[in-house]
């Protein structure tokens, strides 16, 4: 069984910065792509970020230049670093990550619990 942890955000005033973390915890596995997904009332689910499980990122229009996706395969875990940030990047965070159990060749996809990002003065 694998489990995604998200931590970090909270509440910060425009301008300025945040980051959320998404840890991969359970059965022995190997993570490859992992999104992060926002979730704001009144507005569809936005794909924010991508990397691949070579490091190659991707972002949406809406963050690009601001935003920063990243990844530590030593310990399973993948940031999105959030700068410059405005009243709109308001909303629930998601991670969900492409994710492969030792012994098996299947891969499922996995979310994270959701983590709140207020920006606001």
């Amino acid at each position: 069984q694998v489990q995604l942890v998200q931590s970090g955000g909270g509440l910060v005033q425009p301008g300025g910065s945040l980051s959320v973390s998404c840890a991969a915890s359970g059965s022995s596995f190997s993570i490859y792509g992992v999104d992060w997904y926002r979730s704001a009332p009144g507005k569809q689910r936005e794909l924010v970020a991508t990397i691949t499980s070579d490091g190659i990122t991707n972002y949406a229009d809406s963050v690009k230049g601001r935003f920063t996706i990243s990844r530590d395969n030593a310990k399973n875990t993948v940031y999105l670093q959030m700068n410059s940030l405005k009243p709109e990047d308001t909303a629930v965070y998601y991670c969900y990550a492409d994710i492969v159990v030792a012994g098996t060749s299947l891969m499922k996809s996995y979310w994270g619990q959701g983590t709140q990002v207020t920006v606001s003065s």
